[in-house]
């Protein structure tokens, strides 16, 4: 078995680069993404129903309703392009959406992305996002050639509601009392691998594909 025939779940505290990592791996070979939270923004952009009720509780830090998420990666899952992979990215967060995945597609691992809570507000409080393309850049690590100007299109800047200080660390108690508990839950079932996501991108990808393969061998 190998990647191209994983299904894997991807945890870790928001802002941890679980995002940039299934899409790293998304590009490079081909493993469908599937991420929660585009999703639900893409919801939240187009002002749906779904978007409305969805905006408010991203907005408090909060989390999206057990049986709403549910319903949507269900129906996502029964598409043809997840049946010999996926990499599920902001699902489950709660053990009993764990238990709900169980029930109708079973992982072959999940993947945590360890990083600090000092780490996490800095990445988030400095992130900074395109109204225009979607392009993302870092105040301080990664800040536009002009200030508030997207280097791609032009477009204007914004610091996202959930980017926020205080709805980061709403996020981030909400990730401790919630979803932290899934790292027992599946190393209790012998599928938990932990990879360290301080490092850059490009090193966190690498240590990932390396260790998934060591992972898949046992």
């Amino acid at each position: 078995m190998n990647i191209q025939s994983m299904k894997l779940i991807f945890l870790g505290p928001p802002g941890a680069g679980k995002g940039t990592i299934s899409k790293m791996a998304a590009e490079r070979l081909g493993v469908p993404q599937i991420s929660t939270g585009d999703m639900f923004r893409t919801a939240v952009k187009e002002k749906t129903e779904l978007g409305l009720r969805v905006q408010a509780i991203l907005a408090a830090g909060g989390l999206v309703p057990d049986e709403l998420t549910i319903a949507i990666i269900r129906e996502r899952l029964s598409w043809p392009d997840v049946r010999q992979s996926y990499i599920l990215d902001g699902f489950p967060r709660t053990i009993p959406q764990a238990e709900a995945l169980a029930a109708f597609s079973s992982p072959d691992a999940a993947v945590d992305f360890e990083v600090r809570d000092d780490l996490i507000l800095f990445r988030l409080t400095g992130r900074r996002v395109c109204r225009a393309c979607g392009a993302i850049y870092h105040a301080v690590t990664k800040p536009p050639k002009v200030d508030g100007i997207c280097d791609l299109c032009g477009g204007e800047l914004y610091t996202r509601n959930d980017d926020r200080e205080e709805t980061v660390k709403a996020r981030l108690r909400a990730y401790h009392e919630e979803t932290e508990p899934l790292i027992g839950y599946y190393a209790g079932k012998g599928r938990l691998l932990t990879i360290d996501g301080s490092p850059d991108a490009e090193t966190v990808y690498t240590t990932f594909i390396s260790e998934i393969g060591r992972f898949l061998k046992k």
